[in-house]
């Protein structure tokens, strides 16, 4: 599956096949893309921990307030993505440009995630509403949570949804000298 056909097919996936579990070997993929994706200063200022079974559970239940993410719970895996702190350059570069390169590169490392989790076949769902303490106090983490992922098999009636995006013309511009 070539980038394109990948960004084609890949939605955010809310009804997920609780039977079947990722295999290994996939969720291995998944993880070495991200661990291959561009950061500042190739900083990586982020941590994944991979949940499964009761931890899964637990995360899930931490997305649901407020009746949001109900489908989390089928999902087999979760994956926490939490901050960390910058590498010495990437801070001194944040700092002087004013720019946030840590929500940056945590956005990149999602992408290049769901990307390959698609090519393996698996549906994600990108979750950023949740209960960072709960999290952190399942996940045995310090650091703040900034994003949770849900990875598994759609359920069979998960069917490709249109795209429902802006225009090229809205959103792209060129410029010349």
């Amino acid at each position: 599956m070539d980038f394109l056909q990948i960004a084609k097919t890949r939605q955010s996936c809310r009804s997920y096949d609780p039977s079947r579990d990722v295999e290994q070997e996939k969720l291995d993929a998944i993880l070495e893309a991200v661990r291959l994706a561009p950061s500042a200063c190739n900083g990586q200022p982020y941590h994944l921990t991979v949940c499964r079974g009761n931890a899964a559970k637990a995360v899930a239940a931490a997305t649901m307030g407020m009746g949001m993410n109900k489908f989390a719970a089928q999902a087999p895996v979760l994956i926490v993505i939490s901050e960390m702190p910058y590498v010495k350059s990437a801070a001194l570069g944040a700092k002087l440009k004013g720019n946030d390169y840590r929500s940056i590169d945590i956005g990149i490392a999602a992408a290049y995630l769901t990307a390959e989790a698609t090519a393996q076949g698996l549906s994600t769902c990108i979750l950023g509403w949740l209960d960072d303490e709960k999290i952190r106090k399942v996940c045995g983490l310090d650091q703040p949570v900034r994003l949770v992922i849900t990875v598994g098999y759609s359920d069979a009636a998960d069917r490709l949804r249109d795209k429902k995006r802006k225009s090229a013309e809205d959103l792209v511009t060129y410029t010349e000298d």
